[in-house]
């Protein structure tokens, strides 16, 4: 009975001291509607996307970081550029509804030759770009800055007979090459809706690294332009609160 009199007691007291602290709470949001009107955090979303992409670099050795390449007589036969297949996925959050700031992570493989040589990138990164808040397009420009590593596989088309009816690949190497990674971007947003969206983004990945891959790990140098490289095209969607 006591309970019920000291909750009756506190349901009076929110009826009476509830359209009053609404009422100077309107007169607050009122005098302060031109100086903070504009939300810090405007939304989420979070998405997957695929992507196409062309990588390049000056020669096969460097292509696959096996300088006993040089010595193969058909070297000009060999790959030194391919197309590159990927996905990723993204997570990000929106400030002041014109900034985009998250991470996401990718991975990218291009298939080489008909043995199964290929180079498989995969890497993470935080990102940060600037939008503007149309209802149906949104223009991207920014950067992301992460890490990752290569792995480079190559197997020549010809495997060498041995004694003992085994059989070696001659020349086959595998080496793994991590790098840290700059990638600027520009892309253009779709909107369907309050929820989901389209993305269109266009990267160009500049990683560094190591220059070589038998270099011991004192001689290391994380300022040197590392390859394959090149831009890359991704299609996604969004979703989330825009």
């Amino acid at each position: 009975m006591k309970r019920l009199t000291i909750l009756s007691g506190l349901l009076a007291l929110l009826l009476v001291a509830g359209p009053v602290v609404a009422q100077d709470s309107t007169a607050v949001d009122s005098n302060n509607q031109g100086k903070s009107d504009r939300k810090v955090v405007t939304g989420f979303s979070g998405g997957v996307m695929v992507h196409l992409g062309y990588a390049f670099t000056s020669s096969p050795d460097e292509l696959f970081r096996n300088g006993s390449l040089k010595e193969v007589s058909n070297v000009s036969d060999l790959p030194s550029d391919g197309v590159t297949l990927g996905v990723g996925a993204m997570l990000r959050m929106h400030f002041l509804d014109c900034i985009h700031l998250g991470i996401e992570g990718n991975i990218s493989t291009m298939p080489l030759m008909k043995s199964g040589s290929n180079i498989r990138t995969g890497w993470g990164d935080v990102f940060c770009d600037f939008y503007f808040p149309t209802k149906l397009v949104r223009p991207l420009l920014g950067l992301g800055v992460g890490g990752g590593s290569m792995k480079r596989l190559y197997v020549p088309s010809n495997a060498e007979q041995i004694s003992g009816g085994s059989t070696a690949v001659y020349n086959a190497s595998y080496t793994t090459s991590p790098f840290f990674l700059l990638n600027p971007y520009i892309g253009l947003e779709f909107g369907l809706g309050s929820s989901a969206s389209i993305i269109i983004r266009a990267d160009y990945m500049l990683p560094f690294g190591k220059s070589g891959s038998t270099l011991a790990a004192k001689d290391i140098t994380w300022s040197n332009f590392i390859t394959p490289s090149g831009p890359r095209l991704y299609v996604g969607i969004m979703l989330g609160k825009n």
